[in-house]
């Protein structure tokens, strides 16, 4: 499909929010305009259409959950590689994670550093979370005033001496109430540090192994935790990449009882299983970890239920050498191995391939990538939905085509994916972004984002 910037969009699989049908869509000034019966729309020149045929239109997908790492840790990842993979991968918003830069994003000023290190560098729209760390309660007001969608904390160790995690009560209590004074949302990464130092430690290359070193007790006691302070601040909290779905009771009983409490879940818990991860398979490991099938069922069940608000990524990728990968030299110890899974490109196909076979539809995909995430941020209002007033962030996605995942033409920096080798199906075959096609090659004009004025932190 050639890159152009078309005034009429044609397809007959328009995922719009009532549903798919055929349709066509007219962009003006990069907003969607009008949304007409298939074929109705009149266009003066050929290049003002793109017909789709079959090909499924979808509103760009958004992601709320990517360490980009730059400045300070660019090797890892940096936005001009991160952003070109979220374009390959239909990603049309990225909301990027306080760490792993340096500086973080815990002061007005290292958000000052990342925007700028960010200007002509997205290939997509691009916004940040703030970071709650010991010791910045009064940061997070000038930050908040600044523009992040929300903060995000650890309840164990990040991995990252410079960003620590809320370690007792009074830390977490104190970070909460300040949010909940502010009117921020909480994103919280949940595993409870006593869990995880009373569980076996043996390292080495058997992935049950580091499995059973992060229980999915440290989640549960994690979550209790967290929403028992909730309740007592009248915090607005939304639990980050939750991979047991033992925590799904405690997150119904707390919204029973008052709670506003959210939960994500990512591709690779959903995609992935314990059972197909290989010895040495360091390309894996994150925290908290990927589970068995059992467990993965389980999640399927809970996210058509709805308990689910987002499937985001937590792109976290890191140096072959950190990842300790076998086929670039490493041990395979999945003990001194990075923890973080790289899929930002992948998600969509990743996602859409266990879909399918499970009986979901597109607009659940749409729901779960797109809609929910872009509810989460407080950007409903422009994103996640092809309606009209929002912007024309649109994916040409053609969900029967299939392809093997090749790390050399993925757009992350670098070349470590569980994925590689795997079949997938639904292939991106053009992205716009506000009404123009995103070309990798050519020069990017992503806008950065702020939290958009009065709109609520988290969904309502």
């Amino acid at each position: 499909m050639p890159v152009t910037s078309p005034v009429v969009v044609r397809s007959r699989r328009v995922v719009l929010p009532e549903g798919e049908r055929p349709a066509d869509v007219l962009v003006r000034d990069g907003r969607i305009a009008l949304i007409a019966a298939h074929g109705t729309l009149p266009v003066e020149h050929p290049g003002e259409l793109a017909d789709l045929g079959d090909t499924a239109l979808l509103p760009g997908l958004v992601d709320t959950h990517v360490h980009v790492n730059e400045p300070g840790r660019t090797e890892w990842e940096g936005f001009a590689s991160a952003t070109r993979a979220a374009a390959a991968g239909g990603v049309t918003t990225v909301v990027d994670m306080p760490l792993n830069s340096i500086p973080p994003t815990t002061t007005a000023a290292g958000l000052a550093v990342k925007r700028k290190t960010a200007e002509g560098q997205a290939w997509v729209d691009l916004g940040f979370w703030g970071g709650a760390v010991p010791g910045n309660t009064p940061d997070l007001e000038p930050l908040h005033r600044a523009g992040v969608f929300g903060f995000k904390s650890f309840l164990a160790p990040s991995g990252v001496d410079e960003f620590p995690h809320l370690a007792d009560d009074a830390e977490l209590e104190a970070a909460l109430a300040e949010q909940a004074r502010i009117g921020a949302l909480a994103i919280i990464h949940a595993e409870d540090p006593a869990v995880l130092a009373a569980a076996p430690q043996r390292p080495g290359v058997h992935y049950r192994d580091f499995l059973a070193s992060r229980p999915a007790d440290a989640e549960t006691a994690a979550v209790a935790r967290l929403l028992a302070a909730a309740h007592r601040t009248g915090a607005r909290v939304h639990i980050l990449h939750v991979s047991s779905s033992a925590v799904l009771p405690l997150l119904r009983r707390a919204r029973a009882e008052g709670v506003r409490v959210t939960a994500e879940t990512c591709p690779h818990y959903l995609t992935l299983a314990a059972e197909q991860v290989p010895d040495g398979g360091t390309a894996f490991k994150c925290c908290p970890p990927i589970r068995d099938e059992a467990n993965r069922d389980a999640l399927w069940q809970a996210l058509a239920e709805g308990e689910f608000i987002a499937v985001v990524s937590d792109h976290s990728p890191a140096t072959a050498d950190l990842k300790q990968v076998p086929e670039y030299g490493g041990s395979g110890d999945f003990a001194t191995a990075w923890g973080g899974i790289a899929s930002l490109q992948l998600g969509l196909p990743a996602v859409w391939t266990e879909a399918r076979r499970r009986g979901h539809t597109l607009a659940d995909v749409v729901r779960w990538m797109s809609a929910g995430p872009a509810e989460l941020a407080g950007l409903d209002a422009v994103k996640g939905a092809i309606a009209v007033g929002r912007d024309a962030d649109l994916v040409a996605f053609d969900p029967d085509g299939e392809f093997p995942v090749r790390v050399a033409e993925l757009h992350h920096r670098n070349p470590v994916t569980p994925y590689a080798g795997r079949q997938l199906t639904g292939a991106v075959r053009t992205t716009w972004l506000r009404g123009r096609a995103v070309d990798p090659a050519a020069e990017p004009f992503g806008r950065l984002l702020t939290r958009p004025a009065g709109a609520p932190s988290g969904p309502r």
